[in-house]
């Protein structure tokens, strides 16, 4: 099975894509992840990549493409893989398109997990992680007056991302709104598109994936 997945930041995109490849053997491939690791190989790719990235700028499309492509053709993708974060725009759309059709494949379904705004404000805005694990919690997980520590590792190295303030929150959703909603609507169009309610726990958000990709 090949998917894309979107969800504005705090849709629980990430958990989805989890719970997903756990039991469909999909892969989860993250845009953000692949040109990490592929700066740290030093591939030709990676290094290219690095090259705008250390300038500031974005990673022009085909660049990212050809990672995508050299990660799904890998042997632990020939059970289907998850596309995280990608496509974000038209043009990357039809590259991968194009991409897929080289190999005569082609995606399966495009899950969009919508949440409104106003609660994912609510999810961001009190979101803690860890620096010593890595570890995401809420400000509701914690005790009324206690102090803040992992709730992983037990740890006080607790802080709240910059990009997790409200000011930030509201350009980051504006961001993705502005550049998803046409990618959106084109794989509406081609009949692609199932369109999930992400309010309710994550179990429950995931049965209503599951009834769509089955």
């Amino acid at each position: 099975m090949r998917l894309v997945l979107f969800g504005p930041p705090g849709a629980g995109k990430g958990t989805q894509a989890k719970k997903i490849e756990a039991e469909l053997g999909a892969l989860q491939i993250s845009t953000g992840d692949l040109l990490r690791q592929a700066q740290a190989d030093g591939t030709a790719l990676g290094l290219k990549a690095a090259e705008y990235m250390n300038a500031g700028n974005l990673v022009p499309d085909e660049v990212v493409v050809g990672l995508i492509e050299d990660r799904t053709s890998q042997d632990d993708c020939k059970s289907g893989f998850i596309l995280d974060g990608f496509p974000r725009t038209l043009p990357q759309l039809e590259s991968l398109d194009q991409m897929l059709k080289g190999k005569g494949e082609g995606l399966d379904r495009v899950v969009s997990i919508e949440v409104p705004n106003s609660l994912l404000m609510e999810r961001l805005c009190g979101r803690y992680s860890c620096k010593a694990c890595g570890a995401v919690m809420h400000e509701r997980d914690f005790e009324e007056g206690a102090p803040k520590v992992c709730l992983t590792c037990q740890t006080d190295a607790l802080y709240q991302r910059a990009d997790d303030k409200p000011e930030a929150i509201e350009q980051r959703l504006r961001t993705f709104d502005d550049q998803t909603a046409p990618v959106k609507a084109k794989y509406e169009q081609m009949g692609l598109l199932s369109r999930i309610d992400g309010v309710g726990s994550p179990t429950a958000v995931f049965d209503r994936i599951k009834e769509v990709l089955n």
